[in-house]
């Protein structure tokens, strides 16, 4: 991979790793239809990819810090005011999502890995994410809330395990959980904001489970640090305005917020799946 490719990657995870259109999906779509020589199952791609999820995590970590900071001094501090019972109870929601994750994760990765070289299913799964935010916004509860103080366990766990549809190529996780979100009764910008604070640990844990591998690959097959320096910095960059640029959509647009992403994905699939059956 050369360095513009990894720059190109980067602005590719930057963007779709936030975005409700799937980051894995066009990760395995668009090298295939672009001619590119990349296999994300090699060894050679592993340290871009360490490098762009803690990018993306490390950008979520600085647009939520004070979210994250309030969690801390919650947890671990003491006292008994609204403020801090709310935050320890975020806490204690956003762990209940993250588990399926966790679970399902470890339990059937290597199944899982077999659907990320085959461009056509993750082309065809674009196309469902699309069906799935449209339909979404039809079906979610008119009457929401804007406090997440308002979400319950079981529905904190129904987000959670909507979050394991993202690991098929194509179905997004942000847009997955969203959706869960919205039809728990949360408003948009809530329901993206749940979202991100838990895309944080997620994606953070996957980066960080990658290190052992990544620390056995040898340097010198990979050209390890600047492509993965570079691609890790961009893709920071990316995902903060992205996440920066969403937050601000959402509050703006409460209804049918998700349809221009539904759209956009029901049609990339589309096309996607009639120009790999013509190649």
């Amino acid at each position: 991979m050369t360095i513009a490719e990894a720059i190109l990657f980067a602005i590719l995870q930057g963007i779709t790793e936030l975005f409700p259109v799937s980051s894995l999906g066009h990760a395995v779509i668009l090298p295939s239809l672009l001619g590119w020589n990349v296999d994300e199952q090699a060894t050679d791609f592993l340290p871009f990819l360490v490098a762009m999820h803690l990018g993306t995590a490390a950008a979520l970590l600085v647009y939520f810090w004070r979210d994250w900071f309030e969690i801390l001094i919650a947890f671990f501090g003491r006292g008994a005011g609204d403020s801090r019972r709310s935050m320890r109870r975020l806490f204690w929601l956003l762990v209940v999502a993250t588990t399926p994750a966790v679970v399902l994760g470890f339990a059937f990765e290597k199944p899982l890995r077999q659907l990320f070289g085959v461009p056509s299913v993750a082309a065809a799964f674009l196309v469902v994410n699309g069906l799935v935010l449209f339909i979404g916004e039809r079906l979610r509860r008119r009457a929401g809330h804007n406090s997440l103080d308002l979400l319950g366990w079981k529905a904190a766990a129904a987000i959670g395990v909507c979050q394991c549809a993202a690991f098929i190529p194509g179905i997004s996780r942000s847009g997955a959980t969203m959706v869960a979100g919205l039809l728990t009764g949360l408003r948009h910008a809530e329901a993206a904001r749940f979202s991100f604070l838990l895309a944080t640990p997620i994606i953070l844990g996957a980066a960080v489970l990658e290190l052992p591998k990544l620390l056995r690959v040898e340097a010198g097959a990979v050209g390890l640090g600047q492509a993965a320096a570079i691609a890790g910095a961009v893709a920071g960059i990316t995902a903060y305005a992205s996440v920066a640029l969403l937050m601000r959509y959402f509050k703006r647009h409460e209804f049918e917020a998700l349809d221009p992403f539904a759209y956009y994905c029901g049609a990339a699939g589309a096309i996607a799946l009639i120009l790999l059956q013509l190649a």
